[in-house]
């Protein structure tokens, strides 16, 4: 009687750790648009835990896209893990991807999610400048407040920020701006803008390098990288722009012929647990989670706390293309 008790509660302890269609000992194949140090971080966390093992390939958001649809007819991946939202919007209109819903899509604000499962997001970050400090006293330029600062002379060639061609972190600029200050005036600010950037980076994290190095005096992107360079004692600040800023919400899908479902969804389950979330703080991520009551890393404010501009992401995932190349057509060329 004793061994038979002491087995269910063993099998009871492996069902709360692992979900109950998770099979220890499967690999799930991912294409990751989240930096690659990040990724590893989250995916070591998820393999402890439920035993499943992660190949993931780090590609940029439009690259990634570019490969999953090329693949449609045979998937080489199960799942497309980051990207902003609206990348994943696009997905389901091209039929890439697959619902499920799950035990905790309920938890999620609809915000945080697609309404029939196809997408949701499991972080999310805002964009920000940051400054090196000795870089600008170098050169003798004033502390940026607002992306109407940014246009100073004394910038020229002094900023980095990535391309909307392979970035959604640059998409975000573009799109938020839009929102911001309507279409042909976000496009003349960027157009005026354009002689202040030293170049337009590929990867949506390379301008945190730069800054933090000092090979130039500003960097726009996303927040975490930032945050972890001060942490690391570079002489950067982070800046949030008086105007607002609009906040990443990467999100997570299931492809279509996905050959390890079950995987993917056992990973899609754990990404918006508390456990799952709770890796972001204990990992040093930096990344701000999705649920309420997740402890932030140190020296995040509040999220609450920032100006947001409310872009709607359904819209946002419908313009995209047409918004890139016109900033290709006008803005890439101006340079």
């Amino acid at each position: 009687m004793k061994a038979r008790r002491m087995i269910l509660c063993l099998l009871a302890i492996t069902a709360i750790a692992v979900p109950a269609f998770a099979k220890p000992g499967q690999t799930l194949v991912v294409y990751s648009s989240v930096d690659e140090v990040n990724a590893k971080k989250i995916f070591d966390a998820f393999t402890a835990d439920t035993g499943i093992t992660v190949q993931f390939v780090q590609l940029s958001s439009g690259p990634a896209y570019a490969r999953i649809k090329a693949e449609a007819s045979n998937p080489q991946a199960d799942v497309w893990f980051g990207a902003p939202s609206e990348n994943h919007i696009i997905a389901k209109e091209e039929k890439l991807t697959v619902p499920y819903k799950g035990p905790n899509f309920d938890k999620l604000g609809k915000e945080f999610k697609d309404p029939d499962g196809y997408w949701r997001s499991f972080y999310m970050n805002p964009m920000a400048f940051a400054v090196n400090k000795e870089v600008l006293a170098r050169i003798g330029a004033p502390k940026p407040t607002s992306w109407a600062d940014l246009l100073n002379p004394a910038y020229k060639g002094q900023i980095q920020m990535p391309s909307p061609q392979s970035s959604g972190t640059a998409y975000n600029i573009v799109a938020s701006l839009v929102v911001m200050m309507g279409e042909d005036k976000a496009f003349d600010y960027m157009k005026k803008l354009s002689p202040n950037v030293q170049t337009y980076t590929s990867s949506g994290t390379a301008p945190s390098k730069a800054v933090q190095l000092g090979q130039c005096a500003i960097g726009i992107q996303f927040t975490p990288a930032f945050f972890e360079a001060i942490d690391k004692g570079f002489p950067i600040e982070v800046i949030f722009p008086k105007e607002g800023v609009w906040f990443e919400a990467p999100a997570v899908s299931i492809l279509k012929g996905a050959k390890n479902l079950e995987a993917a969804q056992t990973l899609v389950d754990w990404l918006t647990t508390t456990k799952g979330q709770s890796v972001y703080t204990e990992k040093k991520t930096y990344f701000y989670p999705v649920l309420p009551g997740v402890p932030l890393g140190a020296g995040m404010p509040a999220f609450e706390s920032l100006k947001t501009i409310d872009v709607d992401a359904i819209w946002a995932g419908e313009q995209k293309k047409r918004l890139v190349e016109r900033w290709v057509n006008e803005v890439l060329t101006a340079k």
